[in-house]
């Protein structure tokens, strides 16, 4: 069964909603356990978007049938991890002014200095996930792309 009526505006808003709540709820989990802090939360937080890029993709390509342009997969992907950024970004400024033992817990390491404020932070989820949105897009696309955009195979000469 086709959806035909699904653009890759669409299915990339949904999509980024659903892995922005999921993202929000690990992160909201992350902070209230106290592991925020640690290097591999952020790189669960990396993994969670790009399955939720992935997914969006696979959606999309099912919804037509699996025939899907290279571009309509591309940018289902990048509005996917926009989305899911923007909303992760904002839930992160509202944890900031909540709790400020979640932000204490990042600054700890101080790797950029005292300076490194609740805005600041959320900016940079905002960016990280966008671009790892954009790279995880690219790749997926590979796998994903449509039979058309597919190399023409060598003929082997005898």
């Amino acid at each position: 069964m086709t959806d035909q009526h699904l653009t890759s505006e669409k299915n990339g808003l949904r999509m980024g909603l659903l892995t922005a709540l999921i993202l929000i709820a690990y992160t909201g989990v992350a902070a209230l356990a106290g592991f925020l802090g640690k290097i591999e939360a952020g790189a669960l937080d990396i993994v969670l978007l790009a399955g939720g890029v992935v997914l969006a993709i696979r959606r999309l390509k099912h919804a037509c049938g699996d025939r899907m342009t290279y571009f309509g997969g591309f940018s289902t992907g990048i509005i996917t991890a926009l989305v899911a950024s923007i909303l992760l970004g904002a839930f992160f400024w509202l944890l900031g002014g909540i709790s400020q033992a979640a932000v204490r817990q990042i600054q700890a390491r101080d790797l950029f200095g005292s300076d490194l404020g609740v805005l600041i932070s959320g900016l940079g989820i905002i960016l990280l996930g966008t671009m790892t949105g954009v790279i995880t897009s690219l790749i997926a696309m590979q796998y994903f792309k449509s039979a058309e955009h597919q190399g023409i195979p060598e003929v082997e000469v005898v």
